[in-house]
């Protein structure tokens, strides 16, 4: 199993969620990750989409799929499932986290995150 780790932005509208990973912030590089939302009280549902590297194991592909997560309490954490398609033809599914890093969306911060998270 691959693990994949994205600084992503998250920016919220009302009740909607979008997220993109930032440019050379992600564990496995040239793989950019977006994900839509919607919040309903502590329950996120929604979608993922990845393009894989094109000189990576899965040679430029691309994934999506669904994903449903529990907001803790305090909001500074999600996690939950993502489920999709696989390589071998086959359906997936594992766990998905998202812990809050900031609220800056800066200039700074950007460039902060913009780096292989670890």
């Amino acid at each position: 199993m691959f693990r994949g780790l994205h600084h992503v932005v998250l920016l919220q509208r009302g009740e909607r969620l979008t997220g993109r990973s930032l440019d050379g912030a992600s564990s496995n590089p040239d793989s950019p990750l977006s994900v839509d939302l919607t919040i309903d009280r502590n329950v996120v549902t929604g979608t993922w989409r990845e393009q894989t590297a094109e000189d990576g194991y899965y040679a430029g592909a691309h994934y999506h799929g669904a994903l449903q997560l529990l907001v803790e309490p305090t909001g500074r954490r999600m996690v939950g499932k993502w489920i999709g398609f696989g390589k071998d033809f086959d359906v997936n599914t594992g766990p998905w986290e998202l812990v809050f890093q900031e609220a800056s969306t800066s200039q700074d911060a950007m460039t902060r995150y913009s780096r292989t998270p670890g």
